[in-house]
């Protein structure tokens, strides 16, 4: 499983023009899950996102995590994350998991995430969506489960 965490001032993700989800201060999430992961995957990142210390402190210093500033994630599954493009000019997703396993261990993500205390909106999986952001920062870390 694969995290792309953008500390954000807001976010929102737009299905057709119609507005599904936004969210104000804390986390775009972009999560790619890969063929192999399973729900203890899920709980790991889930784990590792939630308390991550990329919000500042009074001082000015990376010291806080989501639930410490009382922020907010917005999660949008993007396969594309587990792209190979080291070879070639059209990048292999063989890595990325189908839409059977993917869209189940994306919801237990959201899941253990909102059980470890943050707020949690989401994009659609599988659609086309629009996703409009102002990264705050800007501040972005990229996690992988090991």
């Amino acid at each position: 499983m694969i995290v792309v965490y953008q500390r954000v001032s807001r976010a929102e993700v737009r299905v057709a023009g119609e507005v599904r989800a936004r969210i104000g201060r804390g986390a775009l999430l972009l999560v790619g899950v890969a063929v192999d992961d399973d729900s203890e995957a899920a709980r790991w990142m889930a784990g590792k996102v939630a308390g991550l210390r990329v919000h500042e402190d009074a001082g000015g210093k990376l010291n806080l995590a989501l639930p410490d500033v009382g922020g907010e994630a917005l999660a949008v599954s993007q396969f594309t994350l587990l792209g190979d493009a080291r070879k070639g000019k059209r990048p292999s997703f063989v890595r990325a998991a189908g839409p059977e396993t993917a869209e189940p261990l994306f919801v237990r993500f959201v899941e253990f995430l909102r059980a470890e205390g943050v707020p949690v909106q989401t994009g659609v999986f599988g659609e086309h969506m629009e996703v409009e952001l102002v990264n705050d920062g800007p501040v972005t870390v990229i996690v992988q489960s090991p």
